[in-house]
């Protein structure tokens, strides 16, 4: 009986050893490490889109037998510029602030039907914004708005008068939002609306006889731009 107990101990103490190689050890895996897009940075870019203009025409008489003369009309075109900006990241939340000029080809006018006619053109204008948004990795949903300015070229014809034209420099605001989508690490396309409100300018004295006037003009855009971002992308630990 001792033989026995004896070279069952002996044996329990040799296997011991090998079972003990081969149990699996449990515990916390290692973090998993992926890239999450880092918006922060200064960035460059161009962009292009269309406009739609609203405009309301008002004179004290108008043309004869039109007393307290209101109009309206609509123009539409395109326009293009450069832009440029930085932005911050903190968490999910990038805040930034962003300028941009451009040029532009925007005309309507109202044809009245007796000849009486009024245009507005912008030629050129620039915003400079401040920009909010949530960032999801390499998406960016955003807000913007800020000061507008730019160059209206108004034009009235008196029929059978003469012609009056002017250019008037007017400062505004400007809001909207849009969507950016990181492309590359460096490389950010953008889909954006903004509004624009110039507000009304005066004509004190024309030159073609009519009677002093008013034009208040704002303008709905779309555009599309690709920007250049200097910078790379962060890295954060996900478990």
């Amino acid at each position: 009986m001792k033989k026995v107990l004896l070279t069952t101990v002996a044996l329990a103490a040799l296997v011991s050893p090998a079972l003990g190689v081969d149990l699996p050890i449990y515990g916390k895996a290692p973090a998993a490490v992926t890239p999450a897009y880092d918006w922060s940075g200064f960035y460059v870019g161009a962009f292009g889109g269309y406009a739609w203009g609203n405009h309301n025409v008002n004179n004290a008489t108008g043309p004869v037998g039109f007393a307290n003369f209101t109009a309206n009309y609509e123009s539409k075109g395109g326009f293009g510029g450069g832009e440029l900006g930085a932005n911050w990241q903190s968490g999910n939340i990038v805040v930034g602030i962003e300028g941009d000029v451009f040029g532009a080809d925007i005309k309507g006018d109202d044809n009245f039907a007796l000849g009486w006619n009024d245009a507005t053109k912008p030629g050129w204008g620039g915003t400079v914004r401040g920009r909010g948004g949530i960032a999801v990795d390499r998406l960016l949903l955003f807000f913007t708005g800020g000061w507008a300015y730019g160059e209206l070229t108004h034009t009235n014809t008196n029929p059978g008068v003469g012609v009056d034209t002017f250019k008037a420099t007017r400062s505004g605001l400007t809001a909207g939002g849009g969507i950016a989508y990181a492309i590359t690490d460096n490389l950010i396309g953008k889909f954006e609306y903004r509004y624009f409100d110039y507000g009304t300018f005066h004509r004190d004295v024309p030159t073609n006889g009519v009677l002093p006037y008013t034009v208040a003009n704002t303008y709905s855009t779309v555009l599309v731009g690709l920007d250049f971002k200097f910078g790379g992308t962060a890295v954060v630990a996900k478990y």
